[in-house]
């Protein structure tokens, strides 16, 4: 299998797909509490469409950002390239990883596979299937929900270990 990996937490990486990731503090960043309320059914920061113009750039994600009970969410919008190291984008399959610590839930185009282990807890390995058939300049966005654990005791801080798009494909056999 032919596999080559966009790294996402560097600047060369989110210029290859026309992004930048930006960050802000809480369940729903802006509101009072930031957000949280008993039994509020979820947070608007995980639709694709959600402003999220005033927030912050985030330059580093495995930068520690918090203390204590926090949440934060990253987002990132971007564009598939035409190629990756040389290899031809098209019809390549691509995939989300990361590792967020502590807790972290993927939301891809606003949409969270819980079959598939998007929702994870305490620095655990996470992979998103972005597309079974890119296509050069398709555009999506990844939000990201961390949470600072355990929950009820948490110590540091809420950081993203890793993000890497994965561009794979079956190599011709000989």
């Amino acid at each position: 299998m032919g596999r080559l990996v966009i790294n996402l937490n560097e600047p060369d990486g989110l210029a290859a797909v026309g992004g930048q990731w930006k960050f802000a503090p809480g369940y729903v960043p802006g509101e009072p509490n930031e957000g949280l309320v008993s039994q509020l059914a979820g947070s608007p920061a995980r639709l694709p469409d959600y402003d999220d113009s005033s927030w912050e750039v985030c330059e580093d994600l495995d930068k520690s950002l918090t203390r204590g009970f926090s949440f934060i969410w990253y987002r990132l919008r971007f564009t598939f390239p035409e190629t990756v190291g040389g290899e031809p984008v098209g019809k390549k399959r691509v995939q989300f990883e990361t590792c967020v610590d502590d807790y972290g839930e993927i939301w891809l185009d606003g949409e969270c596979d819980r079959d598939r282990a998007t929702v994870q807890g305490f620095n655990r390995a996470q992979r998103v299937v972005v597309t079974e058939d890119a296509i050069p300049g398709e555009q999506h966005t990844i939000a990201i929900l961390a949470a600072n654990g355990p929950l009820a005791f948490p110590g540091g801080g809420v950081f993203v270990r890793y993000a890497d798009l994965a561009f794979e494909w079956q190599a011709p056999r000989p």
